[in-house]
């Protein structure tokens, strides 16, 4: 059975997914030149496809690579995919890569879960993988039940209604506000688990609070129980808008974490409603003071609080991801 949540609800922000993903082991494609073994059954595994020599590569290298995999496997068993590094990811977007999964839909019925940049730093900087316009993985897939994107350059989306997402994570140093809006005019009556890493204006984070408005109102999201607004460098106005918003009352994790929240967002919180139901407060990466946090640990009763990597508050204050 394929696993559509998260394997772990606060995963390291630079989990790769490199021997797991969707609860099956990874198979990279291609496999090493010297790797005689036959390929996996091509329903048993996750498939992380990159490009070897994406430095190196001429553009269009990777649409090659994608191709022999075309070729190669039993694309209609195929359940879930990893998209790594394609040629030169700081300067070629992934619109090709989008166009060509899209165009070949038809050919992965079984698909259920996608991971589109999973990009290590040494490749590409967060920042600098640029992506492109994904709204073709939902309209073309109609049964995917997890969507992941990583990299905010460039990155578009159009409001969709999808019946079967269940997860969708945008990882990003800077996520555009058209994406945010575009997130939270889509109908996803399915969807389960939502993680927004929303970054800061110097690297396209130019959302706002109001942008979350539909999303905290949570009329589009009936199913959600995982709620991520993070890695934001006002977490505070966003923790402010958290503590009233209709959707928490539903929601079994509440992550506000990789950010700037401070004692105002630790105030905000504990002037709003109860937090006691959930089964985690994720608040990693914080700038909140010891007897805000002791207060916050008797606010959320049972609920698991996570407030490690707590920094000092002085003139230098950040996100966790942001180049």
């Amino acid at each position: 059975m394929l696993t559509i949540l998260p394997e772990n609800i606060h995963p390291d922000p630079w989990d790769l997914y490199d021997e797991t993903y969707a609860g099956l082991d990874v198979c990279v494609f291609p496999p090493d030149d010297d790797d005689d073994e036959k390929l996996p059954a091509a329903g048993s595994v996750a498939w992380r496809i990159a490009e070897p020599d994406a430095y190196d590569a001429e553009e269009g290298a990777f649409a090659g690579t994608l191709q022999v995999f075309l070729d190669q496997v039993a694309t209609e068993e195929v359940r879930a995919l990893v998209i790594g590094c394609w040629e030169q990811a700081y300067d070629t977007d992934s619109a090709a890569i989008v166009t060509l999964l899209a165009e070949n839909a038809k050919r992965f019925p079984a698909l259920r879960a996608i991971f589109l940049g999973a990009i290590q730093s040494e490749e590409a900087e967060i920042s600098w993988i640029q992506q492109s316009d994904v709204t073709a993985l939902l309209t073309a897939f109609p049964q995917l039940e997890r969507l992941e994107v990583r990299g905010g350059s460039g990155l578009a989306l159009s409001p969709v209604r999808h019946e079967n997402l269940r997860v969708l994570r945008f990882e990003t140093g800077g996520l555009p506000a058209e994406v945010v809006r575009a997130v939270a005019a889509s109908d996803l009556p399915a969807l389960e688990h939502l993680d927004l890493w929303l970054g800061i204006d110097n690297y396209g984070g130019d959302s706002t609070v109001a942008d979350l408005a539909p999303i905290l109102a949570g009329d589009r999201l009936p199913a959600l129980k995982h709620l991520g607004l993070q890695d934001s460098d006002h977490q505070d106005e966003i923790a402010a808008a958290v503590a009233a918003a209709p959707i928490v009352a539903r929601l079994d994790v509440l992550s506000l974490a990789m950010g700037t929240l401070g004692d105002e967002g630790a105030e905000a919180l504990l002037s709003g409603q109860p937090l006691s139901h959930l089964k985690m407060l994720d608040l990693r990466h914080n700038y909140v003071t010891d007897p805000l946090a002791e207060r916050l640990r008797v606010f959320v009763g049972d609920a698991e609080l996570d407030l490690e990597e707590r920094k000092e508050r002085d003139d230098w204050i950040y996100v966790s991801v942001a180049e």
